[in-house]
């Protein structure tokens, strides 16, 4: 059993003023591997405290040396990249292929494009060559409170660390109580890094309690929260008393518009794409969308592709998913399942239960439902697990109209290979993203959504952007 009870605050780690013990629970076991301290309000008194002593000189700090201090800690990370792939296939049951590949590689991908783009960035500079003596400066915005989920642990927690201290911002950590095992261990990194003490503090605890008190808490200047919608609306009212920035990625209701003109791999890279992670990310492809013509055949593909997805162990090596994080998420899961084909879905590929051969873990069939109309629960709901509903559409201005008929708007896919309609669809689709074709985003292209996903961009220098202020300054002398 491991035993993690420390929080880091302001360069050691110390041990709980008022924390209570909780079990972190191996999701391919529905057995404890690890113990935990969840913190109070006197721990998240003592690292808001640290984080607002070391502001000044943080900021203070030339831009050069915080961008080398990233550096450093990029270094640091990718020399322990191993432990962090151990810890997060335990913790949050990601297959160790996936863990290593995706998992740890997100973060690196994110701290080096935030190296990448603060390295251009000027953060001070004249307003216009025609009025140079007003002086545009980029500082930080200040304390900043992280609030960070288990599905992309590190992907999430860089996200955020890394555009934060780049700048200027000191920063309390709040990890998700469900994966904090490589979270302890990225406090370590930024230990071994030489960050000033102050500058990161990690505080373990839960939502209702260290969450809602950093979201609440007068001498935090901002919050970076990535979790469900429901909790973000909890967090913008907690934090409306104080007048605070919220930042918010939230949930998300994918549609793949897929067209006759598709490639050949289109349909298998959507079905793929959903059962990544075992379905537990925000910008899944949840809603496939099939033109009629090609409907029944792009039915029977998905669900062809669907049966070939493993279920496999975190601790095995290869290509399979893994177990759902916890005991909530599976019930969740199928239940919607369930309600599905009481709702008159077609099940075409998996359903409830746990797969074949497994009576424990939290393990999930990759399962695919046809004939799903928008006003069904699974065709509205985010289910944050490996469960595809495909619904046709007879136009393209029907799939439009369907694709926007969610609250969510943070990422939707298109599979044409006409220009001018993918250009069409680009523009009139409500989501923050828009992948075409299965091309992937450039680095550093911002992330987040719209609508009830949130607001606000992750990555890059728009990522950066988001912890600084503008401050306009005239008269400036010319230099």
């Amino acid at each position: 059993m491991i035993e993690k009870r420390q929080f880091y605050i302001d360069g050691a780690w110390t041990e709980a003023l008022d924390g209570r013990d909780h079990e972190v629970i191996d999701p391919a076991t529905e057995e404890p591997c690890a113990i935990i301290a969840l913190g109070g309000q006197a721990d998240t008194d003592a690292a808001v405290a640290a984080a607002k002593r070391a502001l000044p000189g943080w900021m203070a700090t030339p831009a050069a040396e915080r961008i080398a201090l990233v550096e450093k800690l990029l270094a640091v990370y990718k020399s322990r990249a191993e432990e962090l792939a151990q810890a997060m296939s335990l913790e949050m049951g990601a297959p160790i292929a996936l863990a290593r590949a995706n998992q740890v590689g997100a973060g690196l991908f994110h701290l080096q494009n935030f190296v990448n783009a603060a390295k251009e960035f000027d953060f001070e500079a004249p307003f216009s060559e025609a009025h140079a003596d007003t002086h545009m400066i980029h500082e930080a915005i200040g304390v900043c409170a992280l609030i960070t989920p288990w599905n992309w642990p590190m992907n999430q927690i860089t996200l955020k660390v890394g555009a934060a201290a780049i700048a200027g911002c000191t920063m309390v950590l709040k990890p998700s109580e469900e994966s904090p095992l490589s979270a302890l261990l990225f406090a370590e990194f930024m230990d071994e890094a030489g960050f000033p003490k102050g500058v990161f503090n990690l505080v373990n605890g839960d939502g209702a309690g260290v969450g809602t008190q950093l979201s609440g808490h007068p001498d935090v200047d901002m919050v970076s929260f990535t979790g469900s919608t429901r909790a973000g609306r909890a967090i913008s009212r907690t934090a409306a008393e104080t007048l605070k920035r919220v930042h918010l990625e939230l949930g998300g209701k994918g549609a793949n518009l897929i067209f006759a003109d598709a490639d050949d791999t289109a349909v298998k890279r959507g079905v793929m794409h959903m059962m990544q992670n075992s379905g537990q990310s925000c910008n899944a492809p949840s809603r496939m969308m099939v033109e009629a013509p090609i409907y029944d055949r792009v039915v029977e593909e998905a669900a062809a592709v669907a049966q070939t997805v493993k279920v496999g162990a975190p601790s095995e090596d290869g290509k399979h998913i893994g177990p759902v994080v916890n005991a909530t998420q599976y019930e969740k899961i199928q239940g919607l399942i369930e309600t599905g084909v009481k709702e008159g879905a077609r099940l075409v590929a998996g359903g409830p239960g746990r797969p074949e051969g497994f009576n424990k873990g939290f393990y999930v069939r990759p399962t695919v439902f046809a004939d799903v109309t928008p006003d069904m629960t699974i065709a509205n709901e985010e289910i944050f697990g490996p469960v595809l509903s495909i619904m046709k559409f007879e136009t393209e201005a029907e799939a439009v109209e369907v694709a926007n008929d969610t609250p969510y708007g943070l990422t939707n896919y298109v599979q044409s290979q006409d220009v001018d309609r993918r250009h069409r669809l680009a523009r009139q689709l409500r989501s923050g993203m828009v992948e075409m074709n299965g091309k992937s985003r450039a680095p550093g292209a911002p992330f987040g959504g719209m609508k009830q996903s949130g607001n606000g961009r992750e990555g890059g220098l728009l990522g950066i952007h988001d912890f600084l202020e503008i401050k306009a300054v005239s008269g400036w002398a010319a230099e």
